[in-house]
This record gives structure tokens, sequence and C-alpha cells, in this order.
């Protein structure tokens, strides 16, 4: 860590990732990650020789999560939004991870631009779930932009996944129960089967309200349905099943 190089500014927090040391900047009251990455980064199958590429990767989470999970060859996070790629940035000096986890500011609905990178081995993203069709958004609204499909769709992600992907690659990503045929018909239309599904609900008795869904680029048509994740105990607890995720004994 530089002590010279100033890693904050006012408005900004440095959370503890609680794993192997990691640390994140965020806005004090911005967009802040939730559950739906930490689920998807323990979702995704990473190995040590993998190279990732997360989509609207925003501050950096799931790059900074699954570098801290599985330690593969490079993470890689794309963002549209300048000012989170520089939050970003500035965590990957904090936690002096230089040679390992790499940000870019770029459009992921530049075809031309993701055709020039190397193909990876792992597609992650946790996109906008709301449909951009709910009434006037203000463009410059952080928070609407991360929730609402304003720069970027369903479509615009599988499409550059297809691009990004090597052959057999995998996709993963983090969505809500009510988009799943899109996801699947998506997948489909663009080349990446859909291989394993996974439902988290907030507590037993209760509808699911995310799912986790893995692709295979060119993949054989077989789906697999992994046992349901529940958040809360009957008691308003973490369960067993998340403290694991999240690392707690």
């Amino acid at each position: 860590m530089d002590s010279n190089f100033k890693y904050t500014m006012e408005d900004e927090t440095i959370d503890d990732l609680q794993l192997k040391g990691l640390n994140l900047i965020q806005k004090k009251d911005g967009f802040k990650f939730g559950i739906d990455a930490v689920l998807l980064s323990d979702f995704a199958c990473v190995k040590t020789k993998h190279r990732v590429i997360d989509l609207c990767t925003g501050t950096g989470i799931v790059p900074f999560l699954i570098y801290g999970k599985y330690s593969p060859q490079s993470v890689c996070g794309l963002e549209i939004q300048e000012d989170m790629i520089d939050m970003a940035k500035r965590s990957v000096k904090l936690n002096s991870l230089e040679e390992k986890v790499f940000f870019l500011n770029e459009d992921l609905k530049n075809i031309e631009f993701l055709k020039k990178l190397e193909k990876f081995d792992v597609v992650t993203v946790n996109p906008p779930y709301k449909l951009n069709n709910a009434g006037i958004l203000n463009p410059n609204d952080k928070l609407a932009i991360a929730r609402h499909e304003m720069l970027c769709n369903l479509e615009d992600v599988i499409s550059a996944a297809r691009v990004l992907l090597k052959d057999n690659g995998r996709m993963f990503i983090v969505h809500r129960p009510e988009r799943l045929a899109d996801i699947f018909t998506l997948m489909r239309k663009y080349k990446i089967e859909p291989k394993r599904v996974k439902m988290i609900h907030p507590k037993m008795g209760k509808a699911p309200n995310i799912v986790l869904v893995e692709g295979q680029r060119d993949g054989g048509a077989y789906l697999k349905w992994d046992a349901p994740l529940y958040v809360y105990d009957e008691n308003g607890k973490y369960t067993k099943e998340i403290n694991l995720i999240y690392g707690r004994s």
C-alpha cells in the first residue's frame, strides 16, 4: 500500500470484505453491493488457470470476491460508468492486486471493442434487473442505472458474453426469477446453453426472489437444478448455508 496515495474521497468509505484481507471502496450514500454479488461469486465455477471477466461490474465487488475465493489467473471488470471504474481501480491499488485484477471503462454494447480482447474462460454478470419501462428515469441517477435497463438490457449482456467466451466457456448470471424465460430464450439465441439453475428464497415457504443461472458456450442440451437456498431461517437469522457462503463459521 502506498502511504502517499489518496485512496478515498470524502464521500467514500473502505469496506472490509472479510475475505483474505480484501477491501472495497464504495460511496457512503451511493449504490452498494448486496447479497446478489456474494451469491454470484459463490455460484461461479472458477479455477486457478481461468481468465475471468465480470460485466456491469460497478465498483468491482464480484472481481474482488472471485479473486479472493478462487485465485484465478486474472479477473477483469467491465463498466460503462467512469466514476465506478475510478473507485474500482483505487481498490486494486489498495489491495496491491495490480498484476491480477483489472478494470475497463467501456460499453459492453461496443462489440468491436469486445472482439479485440483475449477470450475468457468465465463471464460473470449481475446486470440491471428492472425493465426500462417504468416511466421517466434520470439518466445521471447512479441507482437507477444500476437497477434499470437504461444503458444495457439482458440481450446486450448475453450477446456480449457470447463474444467474450472461449469455446465451451461458462457464463454465470444472477437475476430475478420472473426473467428466467427471457434468460433461457436469449442464451439459446446466442448459443449459450443453460446448464444449471439455483433458486434463492428469502426463507422457507416464500417464493424465490433471486435466480442464478450457468450457461455454456456451444454446450449440449442438459439442464440441472441445484437444491434451493434459503437466506433466513424460521428465527429470522441467516441460515447455515448463507453463513458458509459469507465465510462465517
